[in-house]
């Protein structure tokens, strides 16, 4: 008994020191292939939610219905008040829902002030980065 034990572990000892000495040596780059389809496969959570591109023109409304007043206006032009409805939307809403908002807001044509854009940014592209996945960067 005590014999086949080991004759398992100098096997897998074995196998070990040939699979890392083969695998050392193959320091090829691995190929990204990226799928440039703007539709969704379906198949992953992170497709619907934090992707920024616009693949359907629906129009979904995260309780700011009063931003529409702001479309096609520069944020340059916003009067304190409009930043502030901006914020307290921006601030309120959880991490999950800034890409689904920010492509709202791009549908509707409204623009970010630069520093709620920023920070809409990179909440999408820190949520991505867990996930693993590319981020896509729009005006807003």
């Amino acid at each position: 008994m005590l014999s086949l034990i080991l004759l398992l572990i100098l096997v897998g000892l074995i196998v070990f020191v040939a699979t890392y000495f083969n695998r050392k040596g193959k320091n090829e780059p691995v190929e990204v292939v990226v799928n440039e389809d703007p539709l969704c496969c379906g198949a992953h959570e992170i497709c619907e939610i934090d992707n920024l591109q616009i693949v359907d023109a629906k129009i979904e409304y995260f309780d700011d219905e009063e931003l529409d007043v702001l479309a096609g206006i520069s944020p340059e032009n916003y009067t304190k008040n409009q930043v502030d409805s901006i914020s307290e939307v921006f601030y309120s809403m959880n991490e999950s829902d800034v890409s689904g908002w920010l492509r709202s807001l791009q549908l509707r044509n409204i623009r970010l002030p630069d520093f709620i854009r920023e920070e809409a940014l990179m909440i999408v592209a820190e949520r991505r980065e867990e996930m693993g996945t590319l981020v896509y960067s729009s005006e807003f």
